[in-house]
């Protein structure tokens, strides 16, 4: 059995038969990579609105301005992604882990969202945002790859709306805050 991570001083570990690193490994290795947390919105068909959380998401380019997410493709995310063309970004703010976990459950209640105080705004687009986050952003799909089990979808942005306060970040499986931040 592959070992989860490498410690040191200890032997590195093989890679499997077929050279690929086991998801459990995978995971662990990137557990150890610091993200800050994003709930990507959607406005569905029946304009009712869709979030899903993302860690898996970053900027590419200052010009033209544009950003990308992650999506499995058995996410409902992504097939309104696909169908839409277009979402919404909301960098979470350090005390916003309760709507991170709410919309990583793919069996969210609606009641849960009004008792955690989940307020949409809309962009100048109409686009659907999280209320109070720390970073919005209005975004337009112009390229879409496949890889492995996830979409990677490169958006252009389209609009900011700058937030005050600190981001929450993601290691090792939970949430926190930057050390600095309490200075």
């Amino acid at each position: 059995m592959a070992q989860a991570y490498h410690k040191p001083g200890e032997d590195f570990p093989r890679a499997s038969a077929d050279g690929v690193v086991a998801p459990d490994e995978f995971r662990a290795a990137m557990s150890r990579f610091i993200t800050g947390v994003t709930v990507i919105t959607v406005e569905t068909a029946d304009s009712s609105v869709h979030g899903m959380t993302a860690n898996a998401f970053c900027s590419v380019s200052l010009r033209p301005p544009l950003v990308l997410v992650c999506v499995d493709h058995l996410a409902e995310t992504y097939l309104h992604l696909r169908e839409r063309g277009e979402f919404g970004v909301s960098v979470l703010k350090a005390d916003q882990d309760a709507f991170s976990e709410y919309f990583a459950d793919p069996e969210r209640n609606p009641d849960s969202a009004r008792r955690l105080g989940i307020r949409y705004r809309k962009m100048k687009s109409g686009r659907p945002v999280l209320d109070n986050a720390l970073l919005n952003l209005d975004c337009r799909i112009v390229d879409a790859h496949q890889a492995g089990d996830h979409a990677i979808f490169v958006a252009e942005v389209r609009e900011v709306a700058l937030g005050e306060g600190e981001p929450l970040l993601y290691f090792r499986g939970r949430y926190g805050k930057n050390e600095a931040q309490d200075r």
